[in-house]
């Protein structure tokens, strides 16, 4: 449980935003969104400046455009969702191509498009170049409560262990002849489910035990102190101050 975990979404690189603090990195995303959603969705040319923005410290992260693009599918059900706003959003109606479609649903599917997108562009671009320990040990430096640092790390980690576990009994089911094919299977599903959560219990227990046993008290060792210098933080606070900047003129043009 104190070793190392890589997520999916890392990217090993040794770019200059890899060698920042992660806590730098968290404030500067956090900033950066903050901003972002405070800017007047009329401004369309700021969201463009935005995106520049995120491309250009993408770049300096050397993190490619594509392994960017390929994880922004996870904002697809937003998508979906914004596209339907201005069909079922109540007010002036125009007409495009035929189709009667709200103003306010229109701006409204802009606004949640132009700022989730770039929120979300933000989040995976932190987490490409932020191992998931130094999240947590960021999010600890930036004064989160520890007892919600610590529970945020087991937990992940313990959604890997549970994970694991269902590939295994998977496998075993498998290699019995089994497949689920229609109703008449579910019930073995739902006793593997029953068996999975009784696993899962003793696994935490024993877990426990084993961390009390070695002196664990309710608070974890600092392995490492995140210490970030001035010129650190000002390369991290670059990218927000910048859209600070350009949410300021979208105010006043």
């Amino acid at each position: 449980m104190g070793a190392g975990h890589a997520h999916r979404l890392y990217r090993h690189g040794t770019s200059p935003v890899h060698a920042l603090p992660p806590h730098t990195k968290l404030a500067a995303a956090l900033l950066f969104v903050l901003v972002v959603v405070s800017t007047p969705r009329e401004a369309m040319w700021a969201f463009a400046v935005y995106a520049v923005l995120l491309a250009a410290a993408a770049r300096l992260a050397r993190v490619p455009a594509g392994f960017l693009l390929k994880r922004l599918l996870i904002e697809v059900p937003f998508v979906a969702f914004a596209v339907l706003m201005p069909f079922v959003a109540q007010g002036e109606r125009v007409h495009v191509l035929g189709l009667s479609l709200s103003v306010n649903g229109l701006w409204g599917a802009w606004n949640v498009l132009a700022k989730g997108t770039l929120g979300v562009a933000a989040s995976v671009l932190l987490a490409a170049t932020t191992e998931l320990r130094q999240l947590l040990l960021g999010l600890e430096r930036l004064k989160l409560p520890p007892l919600l640092v610590q529970i945020a790390g087991f937990m992940i980690r313990y959604g890997d262990v549970i994970t694991d576990e269902m590939r295994r009994m998977r496998i075993a089911r498998a290699s019995r002849g089994f497949e689920a094919r229609g109703v008449r299977h579910w019930g073995v599903l739902a006793k593997s489910a029953g068996a999975l959560f009784i696993r899962s219990y003793e696994r935490g227990e024993r877990v426990h035990l084993a961390m009390v046993s070695r002196g664990y008290t309710g608070s974890m060792p600092v392995v490492e102190e995140a210490v970030a210098s001035p010129a650190q933080w000002r390369l991290a606070l670059a990218l927000p101050c910048s859209a600070l900047v350009v949410c300021l003129l979208g105010w006043i043009l």
